[in-house]
């Protein structure tokens, strides 16, 4: 897919880095450039003592490494070892490779350019296509902690999902009364079709484009993540598998339809996979059947 990508010079110096002001778009499994170009103004120097550095932004002052780059030495980090590589499309190009792109992987990218005395730096998203979906235990509806959120999101194969995502989905159609955690500690819901019992008709909180008319994405704002109990908004990219629906002869419990779903070499699938299957393969099924956390749904 080719695509016209603008890009911003910084402040002048000897090292000015250029990257892509948006966002780059992949899906789990997929492989991603993030752009990335630097102008060495002392080329006389040459490039060889020229470091090349990317970081993952994971709290607004919170780096992790990820790549980093001097002369003909290269290192990956973590989870991006075996992923991560420089494009290395001449003289300038800092831009970083990465293969089988995760759900972990959404998030800003910073690639930083350093010589001996100078450097520079530029900011890169990296979005996921997919699927937001509320998600609350067997227990019923606001159990969860943020750090159990965390986790019931995981256990269902995804993340928690961002403010970003969560208001595209809004834009997208979808309508939750129920608020859940997110990615960055905030609690929200959204609201399409205002009502008494979702919030009331006056959109107080909303942070929607349309007014109360229309609704919109209702803030609590940030909550103390280890007393308070909310639910969970995931987020999910396609399947590496496939979703298929198994009818046994009769009506089975969840242990008959584990020992059905193993026995032709697959096992029961888990909420977020569900969700994605409905959502990117265009599932459609009016039966219900078992899912991975005893939960029983149809798409």
């Amino acid at each position: 897919r080719k695509k016209v990508v603008h890009v911003l010079e910084g402040e002048s110096g000897s090292v000015v880095v250029q990257t892509a002001p948006g966002q780059v778009v992949s899906h789990r499994g997929g492989t991603i450039v993030l752009p990335c170009r630097y102008h060495y103004e002392a080329a006389a120097h040459g490039h060889d003592g020229v470091r090349l550095k990317w970081t993952k932004v994971v709290d607004p002052l919170a780096f992790t490494d990820v790549f980093v780059a001097l002369g003909p030495q290269h290192r990956a980090f973590g989870s991006y070892r075996g992923r991560a590589e420089l494009q290395g499309d001449g003289p300038g190009d800092a831009s970083l490779v990465l293969r089988n792109v995760t759900l972990q992987d959404y998030g800003r990218y910073e690639c930083e350019v350093t010589n001996e005395l100078e450097d520079d730096a530029g900011m890169v998203k990296l979005d996921l296509e997919g699927v937001v979906f509320p998600y609350h235990p067997r227990g019923g509806r606001y159990k969860l902690t943020f750090a159990e959120a965390q986790r019931a999101c995981a256990e269902q194969d995804g993340i928690l999902a961002s403010a970003e995502q969560l208001h595209a989905a809004w834009r997208d159609g979808l309508d939750w009364c129920n608020a859940g955690w997110l990615r960055d500690g905030s609690v929200q819901y959204p609201v399409n079709r205002p009502r008494e019992p979702c919030g009331g008709l006056g959109g107080t909180g909303s942070t929607g484009d349309g007014g109360d008319a229309n609704g919109g994405v209702r803030n609590y704002g940030y909550r103390h993540n280890a007393e308070e109990r909310y639910d969970a908004f995931c987020f999910t990219s396609n399947l590496p598998g496939r979703v298929f629906f198994l009818k046994p002869l009769r009506p089975v419990p969840f242990s008959g339809a584990a020992r059905a779903c193993a026995a032709r070499g697959a096992a029961v699938a888990k909420v977020g996979q569900l969700f994605a299957a409905w959502k990117l393969q265009l599932l459609d099924r009016c039966t219900a059947g078992w899912l991975a956390d005893g939960s029983a749904r149809y798409p």
